[in-house]
C-alpha cells in the first residue's frame, strides 16, 4: 500500500477516485508545524534558526498520519504547487521521520484530473528547499515585525494593538488617500453640448432619440482643444451658448474606422478576486474560499498563480470547444505573456480543468456560488481564446463659427468573445451625414460639474494597488485586507468601501514617523523580490533576514526611548479616586482612563453617539451606538444595565424619534444593505430604503 497526503479531505477524496488499488490517500488538514504562539520562536544568535512545534489543533492527526504511514510502503506528498504547499511537505517529513524512517516522494500537479494525477506519479521529485526557504524566511520577517513591533505600539499606543509587515502597508495606502481625499478642493468647469439635426433629406420627421437628430460636444475653441478645465464658470460657459447660438453649423470633417476589442486574458489570483468583487461583491477570502473548494473538487485548475500561461492541452481543447459550439469565425489562438518578472511560469492561470464543462452541466454538483464563479473562470477563459468583438466607430466634427463640436457613434459589427464573456458597452449610431452638410442647431446644454477626488479602496481596487506595487503575493491578498480589518485598523463604509479608524490613523502615524521603512511600498516591494531570489535559490534566506533584522532592532531600541505615550491630559476627575483622568487610545478609539492605572482601573467612553432614537423599551434612554470586545457594532439602550434591550442591526426610526415597527409583526424594523427589514428572525418583511 502506497500513502498519498493532501492538504485537505476533499482533495484526498478527489484523488482518490482517480487512482487504481494500492494507494490511499489522506489529509494533513493543512500545516503540521509552525513557530510557537505563546514565544517569539526565532534563535537570533543561532543564525535565526526558528523553534517550530507541533499545534495543539494539529497533533491527534498527526499521531494519525504517524500510525498511517508505518502500514505503508511508500509515502508521497501531494501538496500544493507554491511555497505553502512545498513547507507543509517539508514538515510532514520532519514530525514523519519520512528522511530515517520511510522512503518518501514529492509530487507536484496543477489540476486535480485523472491524467494530471498519473503523469505526477510517474516523474516524482524531492522537496524543493529553495520554496521552503523562501516561505521560511517570509514567516520569520513577519515574525520579527509582529513580536517585536507589537509590544512597543502597546507601550506608547494601546495594548492589543498588531503591527504587520506587509498588511501596515495597506494599511497606510488607506490612510493616505483618505488624506488626499480630506485635502481636495474641488474645482468648478463646465462642458457644452448641442443637440443637432440632419436637414438633407431627412428620412422622415421623428422624435429626438431618432437617426435625424444627434448631440456633440465641443472640443474646440479657435483652432485649439478645450482642455477638461478650460471652461471654469458659469459666466464663460454662457457666453460661449451666446456665439454658438449665432452661427450655422456645418459638417467638417467624417473619420470612420473599425475598432476592435481584444477578450481580457484568463484570470490569476489578483484579477479573480478583483472581478468577484466587481460583479458580486464578494470580498477576497470568499472567492478565494470558493475556488479552492472548486480546485479541490477537480473543476478548475491550481487558483493561487500570476501566471499567464496555458497549457497546449487546454488551449487544444479550447479551440475545439469553440469551432464546434460558435463556429470556425469566432476562433483565435492567443498565448499571453505574463508582465510580473517573477511570475511562476511553470504555473498555469486559473481556468476550467476541462473547457467542454459548460456551467449549466454542473448545475447540480455545485452550490449557488461556487456555480457563478465556476461560470466566471469557464466564460473568461473560453473567451481568450475568441476572435476581437469589431465596432464600426464613426467621429465627426462639426464647425460652428470659431466653434469645433464632435460626435462619436459606434455600432457594434460583430460580437466575437462578447458572445461568451458580455462586457458593457453602449452603441449610438449618427445619422448619414456628408461633409459641409448644413445641420440645425435644437438646442445648447451647458453643464456645470465639479472635479473628484480620488475614490476610496474597494476589494479589488486595493488588490489592484498592492498588486501594481509589488506587495504580497496571489497567496497573500485577501490574509491582508482580512486582517487588517480584523484589527480595525480600516473598515467598510455603507458604499461597501475602506476608510481608515481613528486608531488605524494612529498606528499607521507612528510607523511612518518612526518605523519608514515598515510601511515604506518600495522597501517592502524590494523584500518580496528578495524573497522571490531565495525562491529561485539565488539568495541565502538568512543574509536576507539579517540585512532587514539589524538596522530594525538598532532604530527599535532608540525608539522606545525617543517615544512618548500617546495620551492627553484632560481637565474631568477620576469619580473613584479622584485623580485626573487621560484621553488614551484603544483599539476602537479613544476613552478616558484614569490617571492611576493600574492602581485604579477607571474609564469611561467618549460622549456616546446618539441615533436620537427613544429606547422601546424603557422609554427613558436613548438608542447608542457601542462596540463588542471584539469591536462589532450594536445598538443599545443607553441605560444599561438598567435597561437592556440590544439590536445588531441599525433601527429605522419614524418621524416621532421612535423605532419604526414592523407592519406584520410589530418587531423593531432595521437597515440591511439597501433594504430595511424585520429584525424578528421569522418575520419575513422587507422593502427598498428611500433613496
Amino acid at each position: 500500500m502506497k500513502l498519498i497526503i493532501v492538504e485537505s479531505p476533499t482533495k484526498a477524496r478527489t484523488i482518490s477516485r482517480f487512482l487504481e488499488p494500492g494507494y490511499r490517500v489522506v489529509s494533513s488538514l493543512g500545516h503540521v508545524r509552525d513557530l510557537p504562539k505563546a514565544e517569539f520562536g526565532v534563535d537570533i544568535e543561532h543564525n535565526f534558526q526558528p523553534k517550530y512545534v507541533i499545534p495543539a489543533k494539529a497533533r491527534k492527526n498527526v499521531n494519525t498520519l504517524r500510525k498511517e504511514v508505518k502500514k505503508t510502503s511508500l509515502v508521497i506528498l501531494a501538496t500544493d504547487p507554491d511555497r505553502e504547499g512545498e513547507a507543509i511537505a517539508y514538515h510532514l517529513v520532519q514530525v514523519l521521520n519520512l528522511n530515517k524512517d520511510k522512503k518518501y516522494q514529492r509530487i507536484v500537479f496543477h489540476e486535480i484530473t485523472k491524467p494530471a494525477i498519473e503523469k505526477a506519479l510517474k516523474s516524482p521529485g524531492g522537496i524543493d528547499m529553495n520554496l521552503v526557504n523562501a516561505q521560511q524566511a517570509r514567516r520569520i520577517l513577519d515574525r520579527i515585525v509582529g513580536y517585536k513591533l507589537s509590544p512597543f505600539l502597546w507601550k506608547k499606543v494601546s495594548r492589543g494593538l498588531s503591527a504587520g509587515r506587509v498588511q501596515s502597508v495597506a494599511v497606510r495606502l488607506v490612510v493616505d488617500r483618505e488624506r488626499e481625499i480630506q485635502n481636495f478642493v474641488p474645482q468648478e468647469y463646465w462642458t457644452i453640448e448641442a443637440l443637432l439635426e440632419k436637414t438633407k433629406h431627412p428620412q422622415q420627421t421623428l422624435p429626438d432619440s431618432c437617426l435625424n437628430r444627434f448631440k456633440a460636444i465641443l472640443v474646440k475653441k479657435n483652432g485649439k482643444a478645450i482642455p477638461k478645465l478650460g471652461i471654469k464658470s458659469k459666466e464663460e460657459a454662457e457666453k460661449d451658448v451666446k456665439n454658438l447660438e449665432k452661427v450655422e453649423y456645418q459638417v467638417e470633417k467624417i473619420e470612420k474606422k473599425e475598432i476592435k476589442k481584444n477578450p481580457p486574458p484568463p484570470f490569476i489570483t489578483s484579477t479573480l478576486q478583483q472581478t468577484a468583487w466587481q460583479k458580486f461583491h464578494w470580498p477576497a477570502r470568499m472567492t478565494m474560499q470558493l475556488a479552492q473548494q472548486l480546485y479541490e473538487n477537480g473543476k478548475i485548475t491550481y487558483h493561487r498563480s500570476d501566471s499567464l500561461n496555458i497549457s497546449d492541452l487546454a488551449l487544444k481543447k479550447a479551440r475545439e470547444f469553440i469551432i464546434k459550439n460558435h463556429g470556425e469565425s469566432y476562433y483565435q489562438l492567443r498565448k499571453y505573456k505574463t508582465k510580473s518578472k517573477t511570475a511562476q511560469e511553470a504555473h498555469e492561470a486559473i481556468r476550467p480543468t476541462y473547457p467542454d464543462n459548460k456551467p449549466e452541466m454542473l448545475s447540480s454538483k455545485l452550490d449557488k456560488n461556487q456555480l457563478k464563479l465556476y461560470d466566471l473562470i469557464w466564460r473568461r477563459f473560453i473567451a481568450c481564446q475568441m476572435k476581437p468583438s469589431i465596432f464600426d466607430a464613426t467621429t465627426i466634427d462639426i464647425k460652428a463659427g470659431n466653434y469645433t463640436l464632435r460626435a462619436t457613434g459606434q455600432i457594434l459589427r460583430f460580437e466575437g468573445f462578447l458572445r461568451v464573456y458580455p462586457l458593457k458597452y453602449e452603441e449610438n449610431q449618427l445619422p448619414p451625414l456628408e461633409v459641409n452638410e448644413p445641420l440645425r442647431l435644437i438646442k445648447l446644454i451647458p453643464s456645470q460639474h465639479f472635479t473628484q477626488p480620488p475614490p476610496r479602496y474597494t476589494e479589488a481596487t486595493l488588490i489592484k494597488e498592492l498588486e501594481k506595487n509589488g506587495i504580497g503575493r496571489p497567496s497573500t491578498y485577501a490574509p491582508i485586507i482580512s486582517i487588517i480589518q480584523e484589527r480595525n485598523y480600516i473598515e467598510k463604509n455603507d458604499k461597501k468601501r475602506f476608510q481608515p479608524t481613528e486608531i488605524g490613523k494612529t498606528v499607521n502615524d507612528i510607523l511612518v514617523k518612526h518605523f519608514p521603512e515598515i510601511v515604506d511600498i518600495g522597501f517592502t516591494a524590494k523584500m518580496e523580490e528578495e524573497l522571490d531570489e531565495i525562491a529561485q535559490g539565488k539568495r541565502e534566506w538568512t543574509d536576507m533576514v539579517r540585512g532587514f533584522y539589524q538596522p530594525f532592532e538598532k532604530n527599535l531600541k532608540r525608539k522606545y526611548e525617543l517615544v512618548k505615550k500617546n495620551v492627553e491630559k484632560t481637565e474631568k476627575i477620576c469619580p473613584k479616586c479622584g485623580s485626573v483622568l487621560l484621553l488614551r487610545m484603544g483599539r476602537y478609539g479613544k476613552f478616558y482612563a484614569c490617571s492611576q492605572f493600574p492602581k485604579c482601573k477607571y474609564t469611561e467612553p467618549l460622549e456616546k453617539s446618539s441615533l436620537k432614537i427613544k429606547c422601546p423599551k424603557c422609554g427613558k434612554g436613548e438608542i447608542v451606538e457601542k462596540r463588542t470586545k471584539k469591536g462589532k457594532i450594536f445598538y443599545a439602550c443607553d441605560q444599561f444595565p438598567k435597561c437592556d434591550f440590544a439590536l445588531w442591526d441599525k433601527p429605522c426610526k419614524n418621524s416621532k424619534n421612535e423605532i419604526e415597527k414592523c407592519p406584520k409583526c410589530g418587531s423593531p424594523l432595521v437597515e440591511k444593505g439597501k433594504k430595511i427589514k424585520c429584525s424578528n428572525k421569522n418575520c419575513d418583511f422587507e422593502k427598498n430604503m428611500a433613496k
